[in-house]
C-alpha cells in the first residue's frame, strides 16, 4: 500500500473504532474529521494516537454533546467533570491531576480493554502499518506521534490554524496534518482548507 494511501486507511479504521464507541454511547456526536488525530504533533490529550486516546477524546464528545465545560486554560486544563465522563467511557485516572492538563491523563481499564479488544487489535494493525509506511530510518525517521512525556515537556508545538470548506463550517487544525492528506467536510464533501496563516 502506497504512502500516500495511508492516512485514508488509518482514518477509516478511526471512523469504524469511533462507530464501536457509540454503539455503547448512543449520545456520542459523529467524529467529523478523524484525519485531524493522524499526525498531529502536540496535544494537552497527553497520549499517542491509538484506541485509548480515541476514548479520550470520546469524553470530549461527550461533554460537547452534553453541553459539559470539561476544560479550561483553552482546553489543556481537563477536570474532574472530563474525568466523570472518562469514567463513563471505561478509563481510569490514578494519580492526582497534572498541574498543567488536570486529569487528561487516562488509562484504559481491564474490562474496557476486553469489550473493544477487536476493535483495539484492528486499530493498531492500521497504526503499525501506517506508521512503517510513513517513518524512514535514521536522520529520516519522521516522528509522528509522541507519548505523554514528550507533550507535557513542553507548552506545544502543533499551533491550530482555522481550515474552512465550501459550506462554510471550519475546523482547526495543524497544518502538518492537511498537508499529508485532504480533510474532507462530511457535510458538503469538499477539502477543508486553511484561511489563516500561522504567525511565523
Amino acid at each position: 500500500m502506497s504512502t500516500t494511501q495511508q492516512p485514508l486507511v488509518l482514518a477509516a479504521e478511526l471512523a469504524l473504532a469511533w462507530g464501536d464507541i457509540q454503539r455503547h454511547h448512543t449520545d456520542l456526536p459523529n467524529l467529523a474529521a478523524p484525519e485531524s488525530l493522524i499526525g498531529e504533533s502536540s496535544s494537552a490529550c497527553g497520549s499517542a494516537l491509538g484506541f485509548e486516546r480515541l476514548l479520550h477524546e470520546a469524553a470530549h464528545g461527550l461533554a460537547a454533546a452534553r453541553g459539559i465545560r470539561d476544560t479550561s486554560r483553552a482546553g489543556r486544563y481537563h477536570n474532574r467533570r472530563f474525568l466523570a465522563l472518562a469514567d463513563e467511557l471505561g478509563l481510569d485516572h490514578a494519580a492526582d491531576p497534572h498541574a498543567s492538563s488536570g486529569f487528561s491523563l487516562v488509562t484504559l481499564r481491564p474490562e474496557t480493554r476486553e469489550r473493544y479488544a477487536d476493535t483495539i487489535n484492528r486499530l493498531q494493525r492500521a497504526l503499525d502499518m501506517h506508521t512503517a509506511a510513513t517513518e524512514g530510518s535514521g536522520a529520516d525517521r519522521v516522528r509522528s506521534f509522541r507519548g505523554p512525556s514528550a507533550r507535557h515537556g513542553s507548552s506545544g508545538g502543533g499551533v491550530r490554524v482555522k481550515a474552512v470548506c465550501d459550506c462554510g463550517r471550519n475546523v482547526r487544525v495543524v497544518p502538518s496534518v492537511l498537508a499529508q492528506a485532504a480533510i474532507v467536510c462530511g457535510a458538503c464533501g469538499q477539502p477543508f482548507r486553511i484561511v489563516e496563516v500561522p504567525n511565523a
